[in-house]
């Protein structure tokens, strides 16, 4: 299985692979061409309340990816493991701080090929 995080705000060299978008948001200033995306999976970032009330604190990070776990639990991620087991999935997000994000637990989940 491969997943790999990048955020889509970096002009590292493209990666191969299946390139999926997992922020709710649309992230400002890039054109869906630059974006160069195979998808857009809003439906399982967090939902606006918990990102609002994360905020991108540090602090709270453990218990943000307790409470995302928990909605991740509603949601159907076979397709995306599919694709990971089969090739690289490219998971792609906007947030600054690159070790407390959402993304780094939605690759946890589907690495661990845990039940969310």
């Amino acid at each position: 299985m491969s997943i790999v995080l990048r955020r889509i705000y970096e002009d590292d060299p493209p990666l191969g692979g299946h390139r999926v978008l997992v922020d709710r948001v649309w992230p400002r200033g890039i054109s869906k061409e630059d974006a160069d995306l195979d998808e857009w999976k809003k439906d399982i970032a967090p939902t606006s309340d918990l990102r609002r009330w994360f905020n991108h604190d540090p602090d709270k990070f453990e218990e943000f990816k307790d409470k995302y776990k928990d909605e991740l639990h509603e949601k159907d991620l076979s397709d995306l493991k599919e694709k990971a087991s089969g090739g690289r999935v490219v998971l792609l997000y906007g947030a600054k701080d690159q070790q407390h994000n959402h993304a780094v637990v939605l690759k946890e989940v589907l690495e661990n090929d845990e039940e969310p």
